[in-house]
């Protein structure tokens, strides 16, 4: 029993650092690719490495006017809840660590937390910034929970009406039956509406140009971290890190399941189906954040939140019923 609850600790230790390793390494690429789109050299790719070194050497400062607690333990919290989302996802094409019936619909909720988490902190900051920042982070966690909430339910009702008895909520649900193989060409367009919707709620979950008013350097000077240092300022960025990982995980679990032995009719390598994943996950976040922020200027936060309650709803209640459609005419 003891070696079986050292083995599972190790699991979930390994799953929690590949999570913030693979994150780090993203926001390293990230930066280097939209250095060179914008024709400047960027930074070295171990820069938010040596970031994170030197901030856990660092003191971390709580302002006089701060609630100390809900201050020290939001960055904490959010975290957690950012690593949290990993374990109920098939990450790296492999079993969950942890699942069941209902996935997908505790997945939505521990991706809030994390937004939850800063936006509390920011509050009890007691710093005018982080307080318009927190407002700011509050107006966009509203407005693009619908058209994501929407593609969930897309996927939930077409699994139940193809797949009865299977559980609709669950993650290897989709991973087992890739959601292609389970509509027509009117169902296929409805799909393809669906993945544009999350790839512009992807940028937006991440806090990234163009839906970055929260922290809006030029404006708020950071707004939501602008009064975090030390090791708080740390774990925000770790937590920024696991969340890419776990946002573009999901996206890949609902609409690029499949594996590479099975695209390739191959034997099953870990360690390939390992590196193909991770290949998947950096197209997600090429595609919806790195493109995304080299390309376009942020929006006012009365943009941002027009653009998801408006058209990204209306675009993705569009694929839902497509999808509905699809199935009576098959």
């Amino acid at each position: 029993m003891i070696e079986n609850f050292v083995a599972s600790f190790a699991y979930l230790v390994l799953w929690c650092v590949a999570a913030v390793v693979v994150g780090l390494l993203f926001k390293s690429v990230d930066r280097r690719l939209v250095a060179r789109m914008q024709a400047r050299v960027g930074p070295p790719l171990v820069q938010p490495f040596r970031d994170l070194r030197k901030l856990m050497l660092k003191q971390c400062v709580v302002p006089e006017d701060a609630v100390a607690w809900i201050f020290n333990a939001a960055p904490l919290v959010a975290l957690v809840a950012s690593v949290v989302i990993v374990f109920y996802l098939p990450v790296w094409g492999f079993q969950p660590l942890l699942s069941g019936h209902g996935d997908l619909i505790l997945v939505l909720y521990l991706l809030m937390v994390p937004s939850i988490a800063v936006l509390a902190g920011g509050f009890a900051a007691g710093s005018l910034f982080s307080s318009l920042g927190a407002q700011r982070e509050m107006v966009m966690l509203m407005s693009y929970e619908l058209p994501l909430s929407a593609v969930v339910v897309a996927f939930a009702w077409k699994a139940a009406q193809a797949l009865p008895g299977v559980p609709v909520f669950s993650a290897m649900t989709y991973v087992t039956h890739p959601i292609w193989s389970l509509v027509g060409p009117v169902g296929a367009v409805g799909l393809l509406m669906l993945l544009l919707v999350v790839l512009l709620v992807v940028p937006a979950e991440l806090s990234k140009v163009p839906f970055d008013a929260a922290e809006a350097e030029t404006e708020l000077a950071g707004g939501l971290s602008v009064e975090y240092s030390g090791r708080n300022l740390a774990m925000l960025l770790l937590s920024d890190a696991a969340k890419s990982v776990a946002v573009a995980s999901l996206v890949v679990t609902l609409f690029l399941p499949q594996t590479l032995s099975f695209l390739l009719r191959v034997p099953h390598d870990p360690l390939v189906e390992f590196a193909f994943f991770g290949l998947k996950v950096f197209a997600v976040l090429f595609a919806s954040v790195t493109v995304v922020r080299a390309t376009a200027a942020r929006l006012r936060i009365d943009q941002a939140s027009r653009l998801y309650w408006a058209p990204l709803s209306a675009a993705a209640l569009t694929g839902l019923a497509l999808i509905i459609i699809d199935a009576g005419v098959l």
